[in-house]
């Protein structure tokens, strides 16, 4: 095995390892960060499920967080728009989640990260710093086009980010932006279609609580 195979070897374990053995390699090495971002239905939650039960395979503890205030489809699950779901606990704040993290856990997940405190983002430096994987999903931009924090700040500090993109529901090319269809100045208004709508750079109309005809 070459040097840097041995390297890549000790900061990325195997999934497929025995249990005492992975434990081993956890506490000799830091976490990371991962941060999936885009807009509303380009399948954020979906590929954060699909990443804790490649974990939950590789026998490794998980536990996931969403905040309280999202209820749109269940209380103690997180669920894409597409009904894949996986079980999670609600909290009210990014504290309640350092609060709730056992010991020996190895993998976090955190559902609609836009939607917690900016301590968020020293929450999950400190659990990397401990050993554990994070992965965190959420809005990377508000109804108005801006970004919306703490997500910013989690992909400066990410080891790696995955941008993940809808289709637009106006012209059918790839979508990055969350249109909202009602009339509210509110920046968090929890909805799903109906309510909001995956827009291209050229169909969005940027700081309109309602899209033109």
């Amino acid at each position: 095995m070459s040097t840097t195979a041995k390297m890549i070897r000790s900061i990325e374990p195997d999934e497929n390892e025995a249990p005492a053995r992975r434990e081993h390699t956890r506490v000799a090495q830091a976490g990371w960060i991962e941060v999936i971002a885009g807009s509303m239905f380009s399948g954020k939650s979906e590929e954060l499920i699909r990443r804790l039960r490649r974990a939950k395979i590789a026998r490794q503890k998980v536990q996931v967080f969403k905040p309280e205030i999202d209820a749109r489809f269940s209380n103690d699950h997180i669920v894409s728009h597409s009904e894949i779901r996986h079980e999670s606990v609600n909290v009210r704040t990014a504290e309640d989640i350092r609060a709730n993290v056992e010991p020996d856990t190895e993998v976090v997940g955190i559902d609609e990260g836009q939607f917690f405190d900016n301590d968020l983002i020293q929450i999950v430096n400190e659990l990397a710093g401990r050993g554990v994987r994070v992965i965190v999903a959420g809005l990377d931009q508000d109804y108005t086009g801006k970004p919306w924090e703490p997500m910013p700040q989690l992909l400066a500090v990410a080891e790696y980010i995955t941008k993940t993109h809808a289709i637009c529901m106006r012209c059918g090319q790839p979508a990055n932006y969350t249109q909202r269809t009602f009339e509210s100045e509110e920046r968090v208004a929890v909805g799903g279609a109906g309510m909001y709508e995956a827009r291209c750079r050229s169909c969005f109309v940027p700081h309109a609580d309602a899209p033109s005809e």
